[in-house]
């Protein structure tokens, strides 16, 4: 194999494939990139940890067809130092790599390509039209509520999309919080239900592409392929069942509240500069009707803090605790200038949600007061 190209621009598409390297492995082919030269000028990368899959490809002045896999995290180091606009790489039968690039030369060693895994592929996969931009917003609303608890189901650690005519649907959910984000889509297929890890989501959120183009998703059985401009990604789909969560979601309130979003975070993060990981204390949330207004309060071994947040509210009031990390986590995901905070009382989830719709919902579970 023997090839040149930009410099920049193999080594852009070393870094981006390289994401989906792991460094635990057992299979020493899965810790480097491969790369495959192709006569019509065409130089194919890959990069593996047989859970995430991305691929692309860049143009190349091919002079002898081949492929190899290389250490990526070698390669990768060693295109970012290079000084020259363009490299060259020549592999022999022994997969001894030569680089070259102005007046640098390396000598490293390769494996061979038939060691390498081959990406799953999809056929009779169902496309989902959908508009990267939109769906990274959806992705960003949504993945922070996975499960990170290893004692939690596999299931909860990704996020479920639901496609129905018309709707895409994503929700998270790790026990003490939910996040549900829809939007409407070109789709007039049949309903479709999958789990995507969050390490395929979170490449979505880094890979670079026009905002407004489709993503081409094809769903198999066993996995998912997102095409974003000239990155393949594959991904294996979860296996289990996943909570009904539409079920914990309460079907009325007895108290609901309309804030600015930004006065809301303003508040909680300056009260949460007392809570510590060492010290940890629940932050109160006073719904005073009266006065219109919700109140914060929270007390550690540091000191005490309070604020409020103007607020329209209908309803009863009372006092509820929440973790501060928690709430902070759903109104930072919120896309609007003001929410709609739902209340069932002190010991019912609160649900968060835009003033008009219901485009995203995030139910959070209250902590228990001592004095309750």
């Amino acid at each position: 194999m023997k090839f040149n190209c930009a410099t920049g621009l193999l080594a852009e598409a070393c870094q981006n494939v390289q994401r989906a390297i792991s460094g635990k492995t057992t299979i020493p082919a899965l810790e480097g990139i491969y790369l495959k030269a192709d006569a019509a000028g065409v130089l194919f990368l890959t990069g593996y940890d047989l859970e995430v899959g991305i691929q692309t490809q860049i143009e190349a002045r091919v002079k002898e067809p081949g492929a190899v896999v290389l250490n990526a995290k070698v390669l990768c180091e060693i295109l970012r130092k290079l000084p020259g606009d363009t490299i060259e790489i020549e592999c022999d039968s022994r997969c001894l790599a030569r680089i070259s690039s102005g007046e640098s030369r390396f000598r490293i060693n390769g494996m061979s390509a038939e060691e390498y895994p081959e990406l799953p592929s999809i056929t009779g996969g169902v496309p989902l039209p959908v508009p990267l931009g939109t769906l990274r917003e959806m992705i960003r609303q949504t993945i922070f509520a996975v499960a990170v608890n290893p004692d939690t189901k596999p299931i909860h650690t990704g996020v479920k999309f639901e496609v129905s005519a018309g709707e895409l649907r994503l929700a998270a959910i790790d026990g003490f919080r939910l996040a549900v984000r829809r939007e409407p889509i070109a789709y007039d297929g049949d309903a479709l239900s999958f789990v995507v890890p969050p390490k395929a989501l979170g490449e979505i959120l880094k890979m670079s592409g026009a905002e407004d183009a489709d993503v081409a998703v094809a769903v198999g059985r066993r996995h998912i392929v997102f095409d974003i401009g000239s990155y393949h990604m594959v991904s294996r789909l979860l296996d289990g069942e996943f909570m009904n969560y539409r079920a914990a979601i309460p079907a009325a309130f007895k108290t609901e509240a309309a804030a600015d979003t930004r006065a809301l975070i303003g508040a909680i993060e300056r009260i949460s500069l007392i809570i510590t990981e060492k010290i940890k204390s629940p932050i109160r949330c006073g719904v005073l009707p009266d006065e219109g207004r919700l109140e914060f309060t929270c007390a550690t071994g540091v000191g005490t803090a309070r604020d409020s947040v103007g607020a329209d509210i209908a309803g009863e009031g009372f006092e509820v605790g929440f973790n501060n990390r928690f709430l902070l986590d759903a109104l930072r995901a919120c896309d609007t200038d003001q929410v709609r905070i739902s209340f069932n009382g002190a010991v019912q989830p609160v649900v968060i949600l835009p003033p008009e719709g219901d485009a995203f919902l995030f139910m959070v579970l209250p902590v228990r007061l001592k004095n309750d």
